[in-house]
């Protein structure tokens, strides 16, 4: 049974985000080991200022993962190599013949962001799938920079890997390794309409970028939120590479006691995905991003680091836009789930016109906080929840686990 004093501490945490500052309309929050786990929870999949109506978050409540299904493309991939389907130094074009100006770019580049990879035009603003297609077949390799290595495009080329070497289709492949045989019956890539009635809802989602004040409705429980995926998957009929998986916490909790328990992949794999393939200090000060197999490993300055202070250097994590983060630590045997929905009439993004702060929109400093819209109704702001994180849930977490923090031997990291 858990003690009052640390379950209590987790639920003010939890009420703090969903019930005083609004930062999101639901979120539960998962520690475990392979064998165990600890859990809590509060808030609405519905709210009535968006949809007309409350309901609160159900035990089987479905969200949208986001770019979490970034770590199944690439678990699927390095477990395609086990089974000696796929050599990680062929090129790209031996297993997907369309990106014909990849076939100088291995596949291990593209899993381990070796390259940047840019279209002529954006995918997601092509009229239909078809063009947006034919904009992604025509992506180039270019040299990586010292900005910004994270990107979707990456995850998108491998889900044509994966089916051009399993023989099938990416989510059939993803189902029959991972999902089946984890019992990870309640995730989908094409949510049934009799299900959405549990679905997280990502509607009017607001945006602030410039002096662009940007609203969006009408969005469908259920549906997928980024807009790559929702021009090309064709309403999840063709699982993209980057995002599209809609899961449980029951699930994803198995998901990740079973990939601590090497039923995914094996322990040499996770290594292999958690080495450091990006991250450096740069000359003038700062570090580029830490990042491994389509995951985040641990970076020196916990502040930019996706990876929790409780985790060793063998763990590999990742957010998720819609209000998620996963980090598992095959090193300690643990892992840290955060599901929630950050959308739901909310203000997701802040990039405010020269000159101007969050303050200046009436939010605090760190991002939080409510605006009037101009049509007279009042938006909560998400745009910084990413920073609140570490104090607020990893560290109730920690205390209500007894994780104490790793500590590199010979180094001065936390």
């Amino acid at each position: 049974p858990l003690s009052r004093k640390p379950m209590n501490d987790l639920h003010d945490s939890l009420r703090w985000f969903v019930e005083e500052e609004r930062v999101l309309a639901c979120l539960t929050v998962t520690g475990g080991t392979k064998d165990e786990e600890r859990h809590a929870g509060c808030g609405r999949i519905r709210e009535k200022e968006a949809s007309g109506e409350d309901v609160d978050m159900p035990e089987n409540a479905l969200f949208d993962l986001a770019s979490l299904t970034k770590l199944f493309t690439a678990l699927t991939t390095l477990r395609l190599r086990e089974e000696g389907l796929l050599d990680l130094q062929q090129p790209v074009t031996t297993y997907a013949p369309q990106f014909k100006n990849l076939w100088k770019t291995s596949v291990e580049t593209v899993l381990t962001f070796g390259a940047a990879l840019l279209t002529p035009k954006r995918v997601d603003a092509q009229p239909d799938r078809e063009a947006g297609l034919r904009e992604l077949f025509q992506i180039t390799a270019q040299p990586q920079g010292n900005g910004r290595f994270y990107s979707d495009m990456l995850a998108m080329v491998l889900k044509y890997v994966i089916e051009g070497a399993a023989g099938e289709s990416y989510f059939d492949c993803l189902r029959k390794r991972i999902l089946l045989p984890l019992g990870m019956n309640d995730t989908w890539a094409q949510v049934p309409e009799s299900e959405r009635f549990r679905a997280a809802s990502c509607d009017m989602e607001h945006r602030i970028e410039g002096e662009k004040w940007i609203s969006r409705a009408g969005v469908e429980p259920g549906t997928v939120h980024d807009p790559k995926a929702r021009l090309l998957s064709m309403g999840g009929r063709d699982l993209c590479g980057h995002a599209g998986l809609f899961s449980t916490r029951v699930d994803m909790t198995r998901f990740c006691q079973g990939v601590l328990k090497e039923q995914v992949v094996s322990r040499e794999s996770l290594r292999f995905m958690a080495q450091n393939r990006t991250g450096r200090p740069l000359p003038a000060g700062g570090y580029t991003q830490y990042l491994g197999c389509q995951c985040y490993v641990k970076h020196p300055d916990q502040y930019f680091s996706e990876i929790p202070v409780y985790m060793s250097d063998q763990a590999f994590g990742l957010s998720g836009f819609t209000g998620h983060h996963l980090a598992i630590d095959p090193e300690r045997g643990i892992f840290s789930l955060f599901l929630g929905d950050r959308v739901l009439n909310r203000l997701t993004v802040l990039v405010p016109p020269h000159g101007k702060s969050f303050t200046d929109f009436g939010l605090n400093a760190a991002g939080y906080g409510s605006l009037t819209w101009p049509d007279g109704h009042t938006v909560f702001s998400s745009a910084n929840y990413v920073h609140q994180k570490d104090a607020r849930l990893h560290a109730p977490l920690a205390r209500l686990m007894g994780w104490e923090p790793w500590r590199k031997a010979g180094s001065e990291w936390p």
